[in-house]
């Protein structure tokens, strides 16, 4: 069985293009880090993240002078749709839907009076412009927070549903849900109780996770375990890195879980020991810069750097192409079968000639 097919079943929400929930594919996504209102600088990290794989990117817009750049994004022929993030002003809200922004993230709560909250909600209802509602531990409503003490996971779910209960009231379903938290145990029972209890899609996040080290393992952990139980439509993998870092993490977190289906190269590498014989560690910090930015063109490679003999044909046996080191050289497998063996040096170039060869074949 697939693995999309045991995933929780949700509500299509359509994005430009693109659809979230229902049957469709994980997204990943990610935020540029820019000044929205120098535009040529957000256009620029635009196109970085897009051509790294990223489905859909988010930009702050904090003021009405920032939503200018949403109307220089849209000439700037930019495929992937933008998501406005929104703090406190419904006035900018409405601005970022006239310019022709393709998805809105705020948190209904902080908009304001509801009259507020009707005019955001007949805005993009007129536009059929989705909604992400954003909780965050870090920012719930005064009522909530008092009445559990702490940003617990019961909290940060209720605050969800309060949002939630905000837009029907309009009649507005057109809704992505966001929960995270900096307290990954608490980002995954909040999304669990969230998952059982609605049908709409759901965007997975731990927040303020941390560099590309800490981020990725507590990313790894909370995105990933909500994902093996089925829950999650689109995942940002938050680093304080470069945003583009963040669509590599995410499409490998994917792909490790079997949910990438765009095609991509995996690596499976030994943690090496005192049999390995070669310089497997700068192997593999060279090899992954030497395929980071090669199109497989929809195909699923698998690739097997082994630094002995003792795990090494096993591994390639499972693998399209993979090698297992020994004192200065290297058998070479391909489909599990040993080819010949290599130099050390030569190992880099002809693995890339090998996933050439499988890539171009028909």
């Amino acid at each position: 069985m697939k693995y999309n097919e045991l995933r929780r079943k949700s509500k299509c929400v359509k994005i430009k293009d693109r659809e979230i929930g229902a049957n469709s594919d994980i997204l990943i996504q990610s935020m540029t880090n820019t000044d929205t209102q120098d535009y040529m600088a957000t256009i620029a990290q635009i196109k970085a993240l897009e051509h790294a794989g990223c489905d859909i990117v988010r930009i702050t817009v904090p003021n009405l002078e920032s939503v200018k750049t949403i109307s220089k994004i849209k000439e700037a022929d930019i495929k992937i749709p933008v998501v406005a993030d929104i703090h406190f002003d419904y006035k900018i809200a409405l601005e970022c839907v006239r310019a022709g922004i393709d998805k809105i993230r705020i948190n209904p709560g902080n908009i304001g009076d509801e009259w507020k909250i009707k005019e955001v909600v007949s805005a993009c209802k007129s536009q059929q412009i989705p909604i992400r509602i954003g909780v965050n531990g870090g920012s719930l409503e005064k009522h909530i927070l008092q009445k559990y003490g702490a940003p617990t996971a019961e909290a940060l779910a209720e605050s969800a549903f309060y949002h939630i209960s905000l837009l029907e009231k309009f009649g507005f379903d057109n809704i992505v849900v966001s929960v995270k938290s900096s307290d990954v145990r608490n980002m995954i029972l909040a999304n669990r109780i969230i998952a059982k209890q609605c049908d709409y899609p759901i965007h997975l996040g731990v927040t303020e996770a941390g560099d590309d080290y800490s981020g990725l393992i507590k990313s790894s952990a909370g995105i990933g375990s909500l994902l093996c139980d089925g829950i999650g439509d689109t995942i940002r993998v938050s680093l304080t890195a470069d945003p583009v870092k963040e669509i590599y993490a995410g499409k490998e977190l994917l792909s490790s879980l079997g949910f990438f289906n765009k095609g991509s190269i995996r690596v499976v590498s030994c943690p090496t020991c005192g049999r390995t014989k070669i310089d497997l560690i700068s192997l593999s910090n060279s090899f992954k810069d030497a395929i980071s930015d090669i199109d497989t063109k929809g195909k699923e490679i698998k690739v097997a750097l082994m630094g002995c003999v003792v795990n090494g044909p096993g591994e390639a046996r499972e693998c399209d192409i993979g090698i297992a080191g020994g004192k200065g050289e290297a058998v070479l497998f391909k489909k599990g079968e040993i080819i010949r063996k290599i130099k050390e040096e030569e190992i880099i170039s002809t693995l890339l000639m090998e996933i050439n060869q499988l890539i171009n074949e028909i």
